[in-house]
């Protein structure tokens, strides 16, 4: 029913409109107005949708529609698009299809996501590229317990004046879910091929993920995004004291990390959490701890 939807909205944008920007914005808020779209923040939840009956037939990587994006969309969307491609690199459902589009993705954006950044538009093209290959790349490897941690703390705390952005979190997350995941040695030996690719160093696979997850904290720092929770602004910047205030985050965690456990992309992690272990995760996220369990 939801593909018909959007293949007759579609139809009529397309005889209507002669923008892209324009027909976006229509679709939008057409599917918005039919209840197909509807945020609903009252749980606190944010349920992944994902079905090959929803997967486009056609896909318009125009690089032209995101020349505008705000810096801050930059450096989200960005390692939103880097997490989607390492994780679908290590994902248990990785294959010889989709490893060359995740390792190219993840090149491209370590090649032009600084200077997309700095609003070269030359390098924001080719961030729009990569973004295709690593959603080719997740769309069939699937990802990891990043984005369920992402999913889950999103909306968990609109309540207190501010909503975690999806990319966010999973730059803040990644890391500390390498550290986590590295525990499983064909993980670990995946991580070190992506450190390989970037040219890191490292004499064995130890020192390899952890050059990577220095790589990605400097990113971090470069494109102005925190390393925990805890220093996360309600504007989506860092901030002395972030807006979610530690006793809130303790009352909700366990719940949170059930919930995490139970999202769609846990199952394709290399590495299964059971409910301590993703607690002790998030408050990693939260404090920016150390991850060595």
């Amino acid at each position: 029913m939801i593909l018909d939807m959007l293949k007759k909205e579609n139809v009529q944008i397309l005889d209507h409109v002669d923008d892209w920007k324009e027909a976006i914005t229509v679709s939008l808020r057409s599917l918005e107005e039919q209840g197909y779209v509807t945020p609903d923040y009252a749980k606190g939840i944010k349920y992944p949708l994902a079905d090959f009956e929803i997967t486009p037939d056609v896909a318009i990587v125009d690089p032209q529609l995101v020349e505008s994006l705000p810096i801050k969309q930059v450096a989200y969307t960005g390692m939103d698009a880097l997490t989607h491609a390492i994780e679908a690199y290590v994902s248990t459902l990785n294959s010889p299809f989709t490893d060359p589009l995740a390792i190219k993705a993840i090149e491209m954006v370590l090649d032009y996501l600084p200077q997309s950044y700095k609003c070269d538009m030359d390098a924001r093209e080719q961030m729009h590229y990569a973004q295709c290959l690593a959603g080719q790349a997740f769309s069939n490897a699937l990802l990891g317990i990043v984005h369920s941690m992402a999913h889950k703390t999103g909306a968990a705390f609109v309540d207190q004046g501010g909503h975690i952005i999806h990319g966010a979190a999973n730059a803040m997350y990644l890391p500390k879910v390498i550290a986590f995941n590295a525990k499983d040695p064909t993980a670990k030996k995946r991580y070190g091929v992506i450190a390989d690719y970037m040219h890191l160093g490292g004499a064995n696979d130890d020192e390899k993920v952890a050059l990577l997850i220095k790589y990605l904290r400097g990113m971090n720092d470069e494109l102005n995004i925190p390393h925990g929770i805890n220093k996360y602004g309600a504007d989506g910047m860092p901030a002395e004291t972030g807006f979610v205030p530690e006793d809130i985050f303790l009352a909700r965690v366990d719940e949170i990390a059930d919930n995490a456990i139970a999202d769609a992309c846990t199952g394709s992690n290399p590495r299964i959490p059971n409910h301590d272990e993703m607690v002790a995760l998030l408050k990693a996220c939260y404090y920016d701890t150390e991850v060595d369990f």
